[in-house]
Parts: structure tokens; sequence; C-alpha cells
């Protein structure tokens, strides 16, 4: 049974893989399939909120993937333990020091991450 689980939950050919390296206040994304394209993504402070945001949840830069495809999301920390989860895809992987770890999922429906 843990290699049936192993082979449903691993991509072999992912569409685009993404790097989310969690640091104490911030999170860090690198894009490495087609460009080397890294960028950090804070959360935006009560004061600077619009009405329509997400409190405690927006960040001043989003990621963006594609939807139906395969995507590979590897996830480590700079620091301290962390967790990166997006509840409406059904994912949550903790991020720790000195480990990479893995999830694969695919969108099937626009939204915001």
């Amino acid at each position: 049974s843990l290699r049936l689980l192993y082979l449903m939950d691993e991509i072999h050919n992912p569409a685009m893989t993404l790097k989310a390296v969690g640091h104490q206040w911030y999170w860090s994304y690198e894009y490495s399939d087609f460009t080397k394209l890294e960028f950090d993504s804070y959360m935006v402070q009560q004061e600077d909120q619009q009405t329509d945001t997400f409190r405690l949840l927006d960040t001043d830069n989003r990621i963006v993937l594609p939807m139906n495809s395969p995507i590979r999301l590897i996830v480590t920390a700079a620091d301290v333990l962390h967790s990166w989860t997006v509840p409406s895809l059904g994912v949550k992987t903790d991020a720790t020091p000195g480990r990479l770890n893995q999830v694969s999922f695919s969108i099937n429906r626009p939204g915001l991450l």
C-alpha cells in the first residue's frame, strides 16, 4: 500500500515546478523551469489593506500558477518551521530547515491563491 500511495502522489512530468522558502516574516518563491525568476512575498499590513482583500491572508506579490496542469511544489525553510497551505486546493505541507518537502497538485478552477 505504501508503494501505491507513492505512485499516486508522484508526478513524473510536471508542467511547472515552484520552490517556496519560508523565512521568519515572509516567503521567497522561485520559478526555475523556464527562467530564473525569484521574488519575496510579504503579508500586507492591516492599515494598508483595502476593503476587498483577505485579512491576514493577502500578500504584496502573489504567485501565478497554470490551470489544468500538474504542478510540483518544493517547500523548505531558512530559519524555523513553517507551514505552506492553500485550503481551497487541499494542499498543506511543512517547511523544515535543511529538508525539501515535495507536494504535487493540479488547479481545476480559477481563483486567488
